[in-house]
C-alpha cells in the first residue's frame, strides 16, 4: 500500500476487517457497521466521508479501542486492538477543554497525566505544537477568552502531545463558520505533512475530504459500509490554490455522484403546491 509519500508499507498501519457493530437496547436492535474493511499505511491521510447515522463516529470509536466490534478485526501494526493504545491521540466534536486551565496547560495535561516527560518539556512540547498552529501568543489564555477555531487547534495539539504515530478526529471542524475551517484544514494538511503522523478523519463536508485526504472512503447510509475507495492524487503541499486546482472539482464531483447513487443527494425536487 502506498504511503502518501510514494512510499510502501509491506504491512498496513491500521487494518480494519469485515468489522460490523451492534448496539442493543430496550426498544431493539442497530446496526451500525456492517462488514467494514480497509487499510491505511503509515503516514497517509485517509478521510472517511457519509451521512449521518452511516456509523463513521462508532468506526473511530472501534479503531480507538473505545467499542468492541460485534464481528471482525481492528489491527494497528499487526496488533489486534483490545483497548486504547498510548500511540494514539483523538480529537472529538466538542474540544472539551478544561476551562480552569490556560491553552498551554490544556495540552500538556495528557502529558502530566501519563507522566511521559518532566513539566519542563512538556510546557517546551506544548509551546512548540501552539506555535505550529499560530497560538503561541494565545498560551495564557483560557479557554472562554479563545474562539471556537482557536480552541479546536489547542484541541488538536493536546492530542499530539505525546507524539501520537496514530491521530483521529472525528468531525472537529463541523461547528466552525466556513474561513475558520478552511483555515483548519490548512492547518491539519501542515501538521500532517511536517510530523508525518497517520491520520483517520470523519467529515459530512466533501470539499474538506478531497482538500485533505490521500484517498477517501465513501460510506453508505446505516448500516455503514465502505461503498467507494477514491485515491486522491492531487499535488502537495495542498495550499489555497488546490481548491481551484484542475482535479479537485472532478474529485468533489466523483464523491458527490457516489453519494448520488446511494439516493443520499438529488438534485430533484417534488413538485410544489
Amino acid at each position: 500500500m502506498a504511503n502518501g509519500d510514494g512510499s510502501v508499507d509491506a504491512e498496513p498501519y491500521v487494518a480494519v476487517h469485515d468489522l460490523s457493530k451492534r448496539f442493543r437496547s430496550r426498544s431493539g436492535t442497530v446496526d451500525a457497521l456492517d462488514g467494514v474493511s480497509f487499510e491505511v499505511a503509515r503516514g497517509e491521510l485517509v478521510v472517511v466521508v457519509g451521512p449521518s447515522g452511516c456509523g463513521k463516529s462508532t468506526l473511530l470509536s472501534c479503531i480507538a479501542g473505545l467499542e468492541r466490534p460485534t464481528a471482525g478485526s481492528v489491527s494497528i501494526q499487526g496488533e489486534p486492538v483490545a483497548g486504547p493504545s498510548r500511540g494514539l491521540g483523538m480529537v472529538f466534536q466538542e474540544d472539551m477543554l478544561l476551562p480552569w486551565r490556560s491553552a498551554l496547560r490544556n495540552v500538556t495535561l495528557p502529558g502530566e497525566v501519563r507522566r511521559i516527560a518532566p513539566q519542563a518539556e512538556l510546557k517546551q512540547r506544548a509551546q512548540e505544537l501552539l506555535r505550529l498552529v499560530g497560538l503561541a501568543r494565545f498560551a495564557d489564555k483560557y479557554p472562554a477568552e479563545l474562539s471556537g477555531g482557536m480552541r479546536q487547534r489547542v484541541a488538536i495539539c493536546r492530542a499530539l502531545i505525546h507524539d501520537p504515530s496514530l491521530l483521529l478526529l472525528d468531525e472537529p471542524f463541523g461547528a466552525l463558520d466556513a474561513l475558520t475551517r478552511e483555515q483548519l484544514n490548512l492547518d491539519l494538511r501542515r501538521i500532517h505533512e511536517q510530523r508525518g503522523v497517520t491520520i483517520v478523519l470523519v467529515t459530512h463536508s466533501i470539499p474538506e475530504a478531497v482538500f485533505l485526504a490521500d484517498r477517501i472512503l465513501v460510506m453508505s447510509p446505516a448500516p455503514g459500509r465502505v461503498v467507494e475507495t477514491i485515491d486522491v492524487d492531487l499535488p502537495r503541499p495542498r495550499d489555497t490554490r488546490t481548491f481551484d486546482a484542475p482535479g479537485f472539482g472532478p474529485l468533489v464531483g466523483k464523491v458527490r455522484a457516489c453519494f448520488e447513487a446511494l439516493g443520499v443527494l438529488s438534485s430533484a425536487r417534488a413538485p410544489v403546491g
